[in-house]
């Protein structure tokens, strides 16, 4: 990051959150999502062997990064992939790629019986989960709430498969009347300690109490509407593991209903068939849901708005889940466009080389 930056970067040790130092961070892109991992890319420069020494405390797979702005945390997350690199004018860099702590649940895999046979709130369920994993975060962990949801499920994994957390999360939270789940990080008002908190929301995120107001002309740079009907259909089927248990005949995946989507097709739609794969699911029910949620998230086409917008002194650091009133007067919009939509995800990109201090938001109908 360049001097005159809003930004710091706070780098610290993965295990225990204690702070290993405070460096330059130029170059710098970041984003965050609800219900995947955010990125973060930048270079640290290393000009001399004082610099060196600093930086080489930065561990791949053990070190995180935080990106601090006006004394609130913007961005947290684990430090992946580092690289040194020389210029043919040997000028030194370290680059550093870093993801979302919920990245973590990707490089962890189920390695005993969960099994909920008795119908059971899927937050508690993800929440035992989230539980499992964060334990491998040593004494810094991630803080787990006590979110209900009024969906009971049951579910079931077990030693030797070696399923991936994560896939077990978005399995269990893509089905129908799912939730959406983030990890949020701020300071504590009381201590100023660095907190990991788990969020789980059913069936949506949902942050402030307020709506954000962005208007063009005004704090809205640009802005894309994609329409993609190539994402989008008018029927649905998931395909699971086969239930076969006789080692000599064909094994067949088992599959669910064909969900349909008749209101589109009578109002003139194609047939347009989704489907999708879930080899770790036999159960009938289970693939019924998931195949009916993907029909309703990707029904007809698949429309995620976005908006680039100037950061400023309104904008608080999270963003994800916020409702915004989006107002834009344009020859598309001669009337006026005024409606609610919901962030889903943000990109940001702090002021470097006379470039703004901007933020693309992802939305979605509120």
């Amino acid at each position: 990051m360049a001097l005159d930056t809003p930004y710091r970067a706070i780098f610290c040790d993965l295990f225990t959150d204690q702070t290993i130092d405070i460096l330059p961070l130029r170059d710098v892109q970041f984003e965050d999502y609800i219900g995947r991992a955010g990125s973060l890319s930048g270079t640290i420069p290393v000009p001399n062997e004082e610099m060196a020494d600093r930086v080489r405390k930065v561990l791949a797979g053990r070190t995180t990064v935080y990106l601090e702005r006006g004394g609130d945390l913007w961005w947290g997350g684990i430090v992946w992939t580092t690289t040194l690199q020389s210029s043919g004018r040997g000028v030194l860099t370290l680059g550093i790629q870093a993801a979302t702590f919920d990245s973590y649940a990707t490089r962890r895999r189920i390695r005993t019986d969960i099994t909920y046979t008795t119908p059971t709130d899927q937050l508690v369920i993800a929440r035992r989960l989230w539980t499992e994993v964060q334990a491998g975060l040593g004494r810094s962990g991630i803080a787990v709430g006590t979110e209900t949801s009024p969906v009971k499920r049951t579910a079931a994994w077990r030693l030797g498969d070696e399923t991936v957390y994560q896939e077990a999360l978005d399995q269990l939270a893509a089905q129908e009347n799912g939730f959406e789940q983030q990890i949020l990080v701020y300071r504590d008002p009381v201590t100023g300690e660095r907190i990991r908190q788990l969020r789980l929301g059913h069936p949506k995120i949902r942050t402030g109490a307020t709506d954000m107001l962005f208007d063009r002309p005004g704090a809205i740079l640009s802005y894309s509407f994609p329409d993609d009907a190539t994402r989008g259909g008018t029927t649905a089927l998931a395909r699971g593991a086969s239930a076969n248990t006789n080692a000599a005949a064909e094994s067949r995946p088992t599959v669910s209903a064909e969900k349909v989507d008749t209101t589109l097709l009578n109002a003139g739609w194609p047939r347009v068939d989704l489907s999708s794969d879930h080899n770790e699911v036999s159960d009938v029910p289970t693939l019924n849901s998931l195949a009916a949620a993907s029909l309703a998230q990707a029904a007809g086409s698949v429309l995620i708005p976005q908006i680039s917008i100037r950061l400023g002194g309104i904008v608080p650091p999270a963003l994800l889940g916020r409702t915004a009133r989006i107002r834009i007067t344009d020859e598309w919009h001669p009337g006026g466009l005024d409606r609610r939509y919901r962030v889903i995800g943000v990109k940001v990109s702090p002021p470097e080389r006379g470039r703004p201090d901007t933020a693309e938001l992802y939305i979605e109908e509120a």
